[in-house]
């Protein structure tokens, strides 16, 4: 353990073990520092391995008895990871999120439809919208990666580094770019990746 991270980093990993041990127990690792705001509201799942300086918050646009940030089992949030929820935000079985990556069901004020928030009113006394998210199994998120508001990333696709999700992303898919588009997809006929 030392010879990977140094005296000091293998001092915080013990810390980390025994802070997840203490309180996360269906945790297999939560480096620290850690930010959870409103953990009565979040289900982690089965598993979840964080790395350093993640934050997981949620603010209820309408306040139910439920859930609204869940994780599937064997979750991986590497680095800085900070994912806001204010009605749902699932992500499945087997997610592998990268470093700096931001995901958020929530927007300060309404900007389409009849209430349409004004740019003359100061941006933190716009009420919150929502719109849920879903993140199906075996996805993996590259870095930096911003996934926005209403959108469902399929099951076993890929988001490519420095993208924006804006829409939806359909299973067994490659997507990149700002906003991010679907550029292959799998066949499981010729067992490869196509473009499209």
């Amino acid at each position: 353990m030392y010879k990977r991270y140094g005296f000091l980093g293998g001092i915080r990993l013990i810390v980390s073990i025994l802070h997840t041990r203490l309180f996360y127990r269906r945790a297999r690792l939560l480096r620290l520092p850690f930010d959870i705001r409103n953990r009565r509201l979040i289900d982690l799942g089965n598993k979840l391995t964080t790395g350093f300086g993640c934050r997981l918050e949620v603010h209820p646009v309408e306040k139910r008895e439920q859930k609204y940030l869940i994780f599937g089992n064997n979750v991986q949030l590497n680095d800085y990871v900070h994912i806001a929820a204010g009605e749902q935000v699932v992500i499945g079985n087997d997610v592998l999120i990268a470093s700096r990556v931001f995901i958020s069901d929530l927007n300060h004020g309404s900007y389409s439809g009849d209430n349409q928030d004004s740019p003359l009113t100061k941006p933190n006394e716009r009420l919150l919208s929502a719109s849920p998210i879903y993140i199906k199994d075996n996805v993996w998120i590259g870095e930096n990666v911003c996934v926005l508001a209403g959108v469902t990333i399929g099951r076993g696709s890929i988001v490519g580094s420095m993208s924006v999700v804006t829409k939806d992303i359909p299973d067994f898919s490659i997507a990149v770019g700002v906003p991010a588009k679907v550029i292959k997809q799998f066949d499981f006929k010729e067992n490869k990746w196509v473009s499209v």
